[in-house]
């Protein structure tokens, strides 16, 4: 289970440690003097900063100063443009954080293992709450992004969660753009996204003669396969990886899928989503022991790749986990 659907939240076992529907128009946008790049970058300070962030518009005079992010991707944003100083407190991994990042994200106060209450986030004197996923900020839970504004509280959620019909890939630019105007490091943001797309052209030249392969997410579920769906960084991974999701059709970045279904589609790899207290091996098992599955090609052949889930959501890890996801549903065809 997931805690990326709504639906299933309370269903979820996770470590240590669903999206919001939004219609397109809700994703980000930047206006007056909010442009990006080089224009940008002309402004001596860059603020004051309009921006609206799914259907949320907010006016930066300044920086914030003290964030807390909850859900791991967006506090490796955090870390990956040099803002650890900025972060007071941070909640719910997917699984490990990058060695790169190990050291800065073990100055950061943890304020809970999963996602903190309303209080807690309040305790830590925040300006600015950066939330992951839509869940971030359940209403429920006295921790929506009206709540936080009431309290003075300013918030972004991660545009994977409320795009739609975009470019995923383009929406992880433009993710990272406007969390780097955000904070004033415009410049930071650029050579991210300019090794980013050197990353990706890299890796679609090694595999532009490749027939693609036919790929099945298997994120959780037994009764029925909870899988990525066609919108979302997900599919747009596979895709540059040199495979075709099978579940493309499925109009959401996650869903769920009935097994007739995956043996209708015939996929050749399965991809494994790694996180939370089912281990991969366990996850493999459950498709090597269903005789439902056993004329599956993938399950037949025992084809697996596997992925942390954390390199399977919009952040920083996208471009290096494409690469990675190629040599596994191409080995030895994308070495260099």
């Amino acid at each position: 289970m997931s805690r990326r659907t709504p639906a299933l939240i309370a269903a979820a076992v996770l470590l240590p440690l669903a999206l919001t529907a939004c219609s397109s128009s809700d994703g980000d946008t930047a206006t007056g003097d909010t442009a990006t790049g080089d224009k940008a970058a002309a402004k001596s300070d860059g603020f004051p900063y309009t921006v609206k962030n799914c259907g949320v518009t907010t006016t930066f005079k300044a920086p914030p100063k003290r964030v807390v992010t909850m859900n791991q991707h967006v506090t490796e944003i955090m870390l990956e443009l040099g803002l650890k100083k900025s972060l007071v407190g941070t909640a719910y991994l997917d699984d490990q954080v990058l060695p790169k990042y190990a050291k800065d994200y073990a100055s950061v106060p943890v304020i809970a293992r999963e996602y903190p209450s309303y209080e807690q986030v309040l305790a830590t004197n925040p300006d600015f709450v950066y939330g992951g996923y839509g869940s971030a900020f359940t209403a429920g839970d006295g921790r929506s992004r009206e709540a936080l504004k009431k309290s003075g509280i300013e918030s972004r959620l991660n545009t994977e969660s409320c795009t739609k019909g975009d470019q995923p890939m383009d929406t992880l630019y433009e993710e990272i753009r406007q969390v780097g105007r955000t904070f004033g490091v415009t410049d930071r943001a650029e050579a991210w996204i300019k090794q980013a797309k050197a990353d990706n052209a890299a890796t679609a030249k090694k595999l532009a003669d490749l027939k693609p392969v036919p790929v099945f997410v298997y994120d959780s579920g037994d009764k029925t396969a909870f899988t990525a769906g066609g919108e979302g960084i997900g599919n747009e991974l596979i895709e540059r990886a040199g495979g075709t999701n099978v579940f493309a059709d499925l109009d959401k970045p996650f869903g769920d899928a009935s097994w007739e279904n995956v043996v209708a589609r015939k996929p050749e790899v399965v991809v494994i989503y790694d996180y939370g207290a089912t281990t991969v091996e366990q996850k493999k098992k459950r498709l090597l022991d269903d005789p439902a599955l056993a004329d599956v090609p993938a399950v037949k052949n025992k084809r697996f790749a596997v992925m942390p889930l954390s390199d399977a959501v919009l952040g920083v890890r996208v471009p290096a986990a494409v690469d990675k996801l190629a040599a596994q549903l191409h080995p030895g065809a994308t070495t260099p």
